[in-house]
């Protein structure tokens, strides 16, 4: 195996002749040329172990002309290499130049040596080449090394005279990419209101680089259950304060005293921490009983097409959620069968609202009719082959549509086999949009838990969605002319996201989706057609094939559902 280039090998023109350093740096193109080809080599060897027929199908596309499809096929394939990181480092950082020193705020590092296995002296070599400015502060009794030396996390005002210092939490045998310390000095320097700023990490043991953890930018709800930022970050805080730090999770302390203190924390997209361990996400359960003391009335609404077997299965779902004061409206797209028109009687029987609206199918306009009629303050979209399994979905979805800060929320939606169907959407899959995770088993990790972790998302799937009726139409609702059939959901949450109303994925509330069963498939040659023309006015209104999702990230693939290092 080719071993990986450390970021820090391009140097500086060393002092000698002309000549030799031309040959110094020839010699470091061909090693690093020589490392991409014999990397790039053993992923795609990688990939087409993993799955022959899908490798070879991705190279037929290539060689028609299906550049795009054939991409897609083989990045999904190469990411899941082992090597695939090594190869990413090698192609990324190996030749980058470190970043120029600037004059900026002083950082404190602190590096907690309390366990320390022997490392330490590891990571000072790793301040010295990230561009320390000052001798960090070591806490513990066991640091034999360093002047600045604390017995305990609450004694550090001793040593730091800055009133709202910037802090860098480190533990022993943690490292720091080359550079960092400049890069993070330049992004302090211009956090006038923030004073948390965060990077990407990996892991780092035996001296080797993996589980690299590319971040979404800021996500509140995701880091009480992950958090992906304490221990990789920088920190402002007031220097009072450290009285108060304790002496297990003094750094989890330190991110909280910088929450507190207000503004929205940065994001560098960056891998600036090579860590010897991270916390671990933690899969919440669900609560026992979810309280909603003023329950806002709910409108469901349920476009249809015959299959009068979904469509009942999808109503005794609704009904068995016992959720108090929910409307009922069901939009008949044109049903002919004999069973499906007497349930259809049946359900206006019983108080549910019909609305009779055959035509061409256009899901946005079959909704936005809906809303009109609709008398609950809460809007909940269904497609009637979603089946319900959990009586408590809707009050889930519920507790988090009431908030004032978030549009559109939904749920996890499962294939009949059980595998991951819809766990949020992201903008700039494939160009448009798609959904993350897509089947992924449900009781997968995949990438840090994502998929088991209530969080912000851009958008959510309108197969499940509640969203509050007053935000819905300050926003124009569904865009029947651009996105009858496809992405209309997506172009909503995007309206909503742009008016501070941002879009939310509840895994705890969980259903089966039985994807367009009353519809058939979309393979037909018009119905492409149609797709291709939605597709091309998502990209055109949103730039979705320009802008990355800010909860997804540049480096990872764009070309895959999944959570894998972009090649």
């Amino acid at each position: 195996m080719a071993s990986v280039v450390p970021i820090s090998i391009v140097p500086e023109a060393k002092t000698g002749s002309r000549t030799a350093d031309l040959l110094e740096i020839a010699r470091l193109r061909i090693r690093i040329s020589w490392q991409l080809a014999s990397l790039s080599l053993l992923v795609h060897a990688d990939a087409f172990r993993s799955a022959p027929l899908l490798y070879l199908q991705g190279l037929v596309w290539r060689i028609r002309g299906l550049r795009v499809r054939s991409r897609n096929r083989i990045a999904a394939l190469a990411g899941r290499s082992r090597r695939a990181y090594e190869l990413w480092i090698v192609r990324n950082e190996a030749a980058s130049k470190p970043p120029v020193p600037i004059s900026g705020p002083t950082i404190w590092p602190i590096i907690d040596c309390r366990n320390d296995t022997g490392s330490l002296v590891e990571t000072l070599e790793s301040l010295v080449g990230a561009g320390a400015k000052i001798e960090p502060i070591l806490i513990g009794t066991d640091a034999k090394v360093g002047k600045r030396r604390l017995q305990k996390p609450c004694e550090l005002a001793k040593l730091i005279a800055d009133r709202r210092p910037w802090l860098l939490p480190l533990v022993a045998g943690d490292r720091l990419a080359a550079g960092s310390l400049a890069i993070y000095t330049n992004a302090a320097s211009h956090a006038h209101r923030s004073c948390l700023i965060y990077a990407d990490d990996d892991l780092i043991s035996s001296g080797k680089r993996h589980a690299p953890h590319f971040k979404p930018d800021w996500n509140p709800e995701l880091l009480e259950h992950h958090d992906y930022v304490s221990g990789s970050c920088i920190v402002r805080v007031d220097r009072k304060a450290l009285a108060s730090l304790t002496d297990e999770g003094w750094a989890e302390a330190l991110t909280r005293m910088a929450l507190d203190s207000g503004g929205i924390p940065l994001h560098i997209k960056q891998v600036l921490h090579h860590r010897r361990s991270r916390p671990e996400p933690v899969i919440p359960a669900k609560p026992a009983q979810i309280q909603l003391p003023l329950a806002p009335s709910v409108t469901a609404i349920i476009p249809t097409l015959n299959g009068h077997a979904l469509l009942r299965s999808c109503i005794d779902g609704l009904e068995q959620a016992g959720y108090p004061c929910v409307e009922t409206i069901i939009v008949d797209n044109g049903s002919d069968e004999p069973a499906t028109l007497s349930y259809l009687a049946a359900l206006e029987q019983k108080g549910a609202t019909v609305l009779r609206l055959p035509g061409p199918f256009n899901y946005s306009a079959l909704n936005n009719q809906a809303v009109k009629h609709a008398k609950g303050e809460l809007l909940c979209f269904l497609n009637n082959d979603v089946e319900m399994t959990d009586p408590d979905w809707l009050a889930m979805l519920v507790q988090h549509a009431v908030k004032p800060d978030l549009g559109a929320v939904g749920a996890r939606l499962l294939y009949p086999d059980g595998s991951i169907q819809h766990a949020g959407v992201f903008t700039g899959i494939g160009g448009g949009a798609g959904h993350a995770h897509r089947f992924q088993r449900a009781d997968e990790s995949g990438y840090f838990e994502r998929a088991r972790l209530p969080q912000r998302v851009s958008a959510v799937t309108a197969a499940c969605m509640v969203v509050a009726k007053e935000k819905f139409v300050a926003v124009g609702g569904f865009d029947e002319e651009r996105f009858p059939v496809a992405f209309n959901d997506v172009d909503l949450c995007l309206k909503l996201n742009g008016r501070g109303w941002q879009s939310f994925y509840e895994p705890r509330a969980t259903l089966v989706h039985h994807e367009s069963k009353s519809r058939g498939s979309d393979r037909s040659k018009d119905k492409r057609a149609r797709f291709a023309g939605e597709l091309a006015s998502l990209k055109r209104v949103w730039n979705t094939d320009k802008i990355r999702d800010p909860y997804h990230h540049p480096n990872l693939s764009a070309f895959c559902e999944e959570f894998l290092v972009a090649l």
